[in-house]
């Protein structure tokens, strides 16, 4: 792999040089449309704003929003003013994001109204109540020290902060000198993104990823998807997360392609969007594509455009998986494993590989990447097809946590060595499957139960949505397996019939104790089930039930 040495700011630039009139962003339900060039004069636009209005070169600028038109202004404007961008989670309420601000050092946060039903200019205006009195620019928060500036994304005026129209305009009037003087001080292993891990344990860390970083994890995926100019990917999916950010957006960047984005998931529009833009690729969590498979009009669509694009999050059932390649005509739709730390692609099925693979494995290593699965204890390569942690090495590796040196160091090995904390085996022919999540191994009576092994199991009975298996304290066996099950409509069933349905067919110690019914799981923003609440949730219920174990 020829790997990309250049800045956000430098690729962007060349690409617009190269090939001005291509469309870059579209935005095909209001008509929206930036060529490459007229992006570029955008970016340099809002980027020489940022710096009429007392930002500089190193500070860390926070953007909450949905895929809002200038989420991707605001990146390439941070990146070349070599300013570091912080995604916040659309879904963070009040006590999470003064979590993320003061550990993040934001000196500037772009904020939308809200998302759903949280108000993200009360909740900001109530941490930082020093913002309806203070002048713009001479922000002093006694909660955040290094904060100077909120800028607001939409037409509206709210007192102490700016409109993102008024530092588009204060730039239109700023010395483009001072832009490039910055630009040619600016490395490709700078930090360019910080993104906080979901924190579905414990406490988010803010993950640091340099231009290196996600512009080559970008260039291998889409060469992998087989991207070019002429390639019109449809993003449903959020960009604060680095689906959206990375697989998304670095692959169309690094391939000259064109983004359709939407500003938020909505399966209607995505099929609309598709339709309108004759998009090639389509990125979503099965969930995501299950939606637009089941929506009453997907019929009347022509989705024939459609090629390829990037499934991940979770595995897909194989049926969702035939639907996808038959009736959306995705025959190359590949999958995508890795995590935040690792850029975040580890792995990726080809787009040549056949159904069963896409549906049982994660691929194999991407180009440039070590891949291996390593004995948790010992830290020794393990053998084909045995149990082990998924590890990485090479240039996706993240630069740390910021301002978490010790939790960097548990991280990234002295060998340079990244650890997942996932769970998985390797075939012979350099495939790799997930097996579940160290910390949600089951250990009953001694034995290693591991939670996939079982959900993929219980899927394959008659009536079963979905499953999630984890694990339920317990006196004798130190843990006992618990599955929660979503059934299909119209179904119903016994905690004994799944127990029966798993005898004779799965060893006896990983037949799930406890059965639950329920109708969703709980998920972070981004579509991650939170199994640490499924546990929580679990205890609550046995303990409910009276039935200790």
């Amino acid at each position: 792999m020829e790997y990309i040495e250049k800045t956000l700011s430098q690729v962007l630039r060349e690409t617009a040089a190269k090939q001005p009139d291509h469309e870059f962003l579209v935005y095909a339900d209001r008509a929206l449309r930036f060529t490459y060039a007229e992006f570029d004069r955008r970016v340099d636009e809002l980027a020489l704003g940022l710096l009429a209005i007392g930002l500089k070169k190193g500070d860390h600028v926070g953007f909450w929003a949905t895929n809002v038109p200038d989420w991707n202004t605001a990146l390439f404007a941070c990146a070349r003013a070599g300013m570091v961008f912080v995604t916040v989670n659309t879904g963070y309420k009040s006590h999470e994001l003064e979590f993320l601000m003061k550990q993040s050092d934001l000196a500037c946060i772009c904020i939308i109204d809200g998302w759903r039903d949280s108000d993200y200019v009360a909740m900001v205006y109530d941490l930082v109540p020093e913002l309806k009195t203070a002048q713009r620019g001479y922000l002093k928060s006694e909660k955040f020290p290094f904060l100077k500036s909120v800028i607001y994304i939409g037409q509206q005026k709210h007192r102490g902060m700016y409109s993102l129209n008024e530092v588009l305009l204060l730039g239109k009037y700023t010395d483009i000198k001072q832009l490039h003087d910055i630009e040619a001080t600016l490395d490709r292993n700078d930090v360019v993104n910080m993104q906080y891990t979901s924190g579905t344990t414990g406490f988010p860390k803010g993950v640091m990823l340099t231009h290196r970083n996600i512009l080559n994890n970008g260039l291998g995926l889409g060469d992998n998807m087989r991207y070019t100019e002429k390639d019109i990917v449809c993003l449903p999916v959020p960009l604060f997360h680095c689906f959206g950010l990375v697989l998304g957006m670095m692959s169309i960047i690094t391939h000259g392609s064109t983004a359709a984005i939407l500003e938020w998931f909505d399966p209607l529009l995505v099929l609309a969007t598709i339709q309108k833009e004759k998009c090639t690729a389509v990125y979503g969590v099965p969930t995501m594509f299950i939606a637009e498979l089941n929506h009453p009009m997907f019929k009347m669509f022509d989705l024939t455009s459609l090629r390829t694009g990037i499934m991940a999050g979770s595995v897909c059932p194989i049926e969702a998986m035939r639907q996808v390649i038959d009736l959306m005509h995705m025959s190359e739709v590949t999958i995508v494993y890795g995590l935040t730390e690792s850029s975040p692609g580890m792995t990726q099925t080809r787009y040549d590989d056949p159904i069963e693979v896409k549906v049982e494995t994660v691929g194999r290593a991407l180009p440039g990447v070590e891949v291996t699965i390593r004995d948790p204890e010992t830290g020794e390569e393990c053998a084909n097809g045995t149990h082990g942690e998924f590890c990485c090495r090479g240039y996706n590796t993240m630069k740390g946590y910021y301002k978490l040196p010790e939790d960097t160091a548990k991280c990234i090995d002295k060998k340079g060595w990244l650890h997942s904390g996932d769970l998985g085996v390797k075939d012979e022919k350099g495939y790799f499957r997930v097996t579940g999540r160290i910390k949600d191994m089951i250990i009953r009576g001694g034995e290693n139960v591991y939670p996939k092994e079982i959900e993929d199991f219980l899927y394959t009975m008659p009536g079963v949505k979905d499953v999630q298996v984890v694990g339920v304290a317990s006196k004798k066996y130190g843990e006992e397996v618990g599955a929660f099950v979503i059934l299909h409509p119209a179904i119903t069933m016994t905690e004994e019939d799944v127990r029966d349905y798993c005898r004779g067919k799965i060893s006896r110690f990983k037949i799930p104790k406890y059965v639950f019914f329920v109708e969703s799981f709980p998920l972070t923003s981004s579509g991650k089930i939170q199994k640490y609440l499924l546990r929580e949730q679990a205890v609550k219920k046995v303990e409910d039930l009276g039935i200790g174990t």
